[in-house]
């Protein structure tokens, strides 16, 4: 199929995108052999991006590039200008490492890229809304994926990536990249010392978080021509557009990198920071507990919501959670960012703070003299005699591929991430109803509560959303 020009028309991006639809249905979704040999680990993944705009530019497409293990093939974006930006990026990571400039197709549709049967892997690096459909149609076209975290939007599309990943047998990474943070690896190493007993008996944990900031309602805007706004709303409302609800039109500044999308601000696209960067901190405090297939069994939270229809996402917030074992989690913008363990025997704390940001339009942080791996005792830290070590990486995405290529199961998987990001997830509703609430980790219901139940899910506008797409394929 032909790959669209660089200057791209939204009805250009319209009217591949119904071809587009059509062959995608017309078919069966063929699974690509070629890393499935005896011979896989000799070859290179080929990959394509979905997605073009800030995380993808300034984190997916870097990491990728950079790990020498893969050949990127493919970009798709519904804005036309990033689509070519996108492409742009990944040549300047390639030739940042003196490797062979590649050869890259563009795209409007991700239908179109996921029909190329060469495409071995993709990485999606988008609005939270559409993660779950995305993920969904590249597993059962026969891709391996790298999500963006947090893994889905719902707690009801979770479900159905979790399984849809054991169904297809893809490697399937989330975004959750403090597993792999180097070179200091001060995450990993928090959670090796916590579970090797450093701490005594785990009795509390302390998440801080930031916020992000509101404004009041902008004006409805003229849709860009180079903008597909109607699919870029997916299974959400139609509602008007204006560029604070999606992301900026400007080219980013190369002094200031990528500036920070309005549809994070957004209830209909993103939960705010208990989700963004809350699927980083739950994920890491977890894994320190040892609970990464569990959950919380109670939670009780309030949060401050602002009455704008734009940036609505919470402001402040605080939380507490009771987990298997009565360890206790208060979750708060009034704490230093990040994961503090505490036992009766002293504490652990770990934190990105005076490490490199993931992006530099990261929201500020609450100052703090707290070190990026600190203890109530360094004899805490010390690396000798640890009973429990954690697998190492310092790089997520080489993680990936690397696993793309032995099938061996990545450090983020599907069941892991289902559950950190379910925290997330239930904390928000905590917060949205303001009362207690208690959770069957097992059954993954509220017990005897319909009305937060039924927060789990979220309705789908036509023709899409994930539930749609699983029981499309169900017909």
């Amino acid at each position: 199929m032909k790959s669209p020009a660089p200057r791209l028309t939204r009805r250009d991006f319209v009217h591949t995108t119904g071809l587009a639809a059509a062959g995608f249905a017309a078919g069966p979704l063929i699974i690509p052999s070629r890393l499935l040999g005896a011979d896989a680990p000799s070859n290179r993944v080929r990959v394509g991006h979905i997605g073009c705009g800030r995380i993808a530019q300034a984190h997916d497409m870097k990491g990728v590039a950079a790990s020498g293990l893969a050949d990127v093939v493919a970009v798709c974006d519904l804005d036309s200008k990033r689509v070519v930006a996108g492409k742009a990026k990944v040549e300047e990571y390639f030739a940042a490492r003196n490797a062979p400039k590649p050869e890259i197709a563009m795209f409007g549709d991700y239908r179109e890229l996921l029909a190329r049967k060469d495409i071995d892997a993709v990485t999606i690096s988008t609005p939270d809304h559409w993660h779950a459909q995305l993920a969904l149609a590249a597993l059962y076209a026969g891709k391996d994926v790298y999500l963006q975290k947090p893994m889905t939007m719902t707690h009801a599309e979770g479900v159905l990536l979790r399984d849809a990943v054991a169904k297809t047998g893809r490697i399937l990474q989330v975004g959750s990249q403090q597993r792999s943070w180097g070179p200091d690896e001060q995450f990993r190493k928090a959670c090796e010392c916590v579970r090797s007993g450093r701490v005594g008996r785990l009795k509390a944990v302390e998440i801080g978080l930031p916020v992000d900031p509101t404004q009041p309602d902008p004006a409805e805007q003229p849709v860009p021509s180079n903008l597909n706004y109607e699919m870029w709303l997916g299974p959400t409302a139609q509602v008007a557009y204006t560029e604070d609800r999606v992301h900026p039109q400007k080219p980013y500044d190369p002094a200031k990198g990528p500036e920070r999308p309005g549809w994070l601000r957004h209830e209909a696209y993103c939960l705010g920071m208990i989700t963004g960067w809350g699927a980083h901190h739950f994920d890491t405090a977890h894994w320190g507990m040892n609970l990464e297939l569990s959950g919380p069994t109670r939670i009780e939270g309030k949060g401050e919501f602002p009455a704008n229809k734009i940036w609505n996402v919470h402001g402040a917030y605080h939380i507490e959670l009771t987990y298997p074992g009565d360890i206790r989690m208060t979750v708060s913008d009034k704490l230093n960012n990040g994961i503090k363990f505490i036992g009766d025997e002293g504490w652990i704390f770990c934190t990105r703070e005076k490490t490199a940001p993931a992006t530099a339009s990261d929201p500020a942080v609450k100052p703090t003299d707290l070190k990026p791996l600190d203890a109530s005792n360094e004899k805490l830290l010390d690396p000798k005699g640890l009973t429990v070590n954690l697998p190492h990486s310092l790089e997520h995405h080489q993680n990936w591929l690397e696993c793309v290529k032995s099938r061996a199961q990545p450090l983020a998987p599907a069941p892991i991430a289902h559950r950190s990001n379910t925290a997330c997830i239930v904390s928000w509703i905590a917060m949205k109803l303001g009362r207690p609430l208690n959770w069957d980790v097992k059954a993954e219901r509220f017990v005897n509560d319909d009305q937060a139940n039924a927060m789990l899910s979220r309705p789908e506008r036509g023709p899409y959303g994930a539930a749609r797409f699983v029981a499309g394929r169900k017909a």
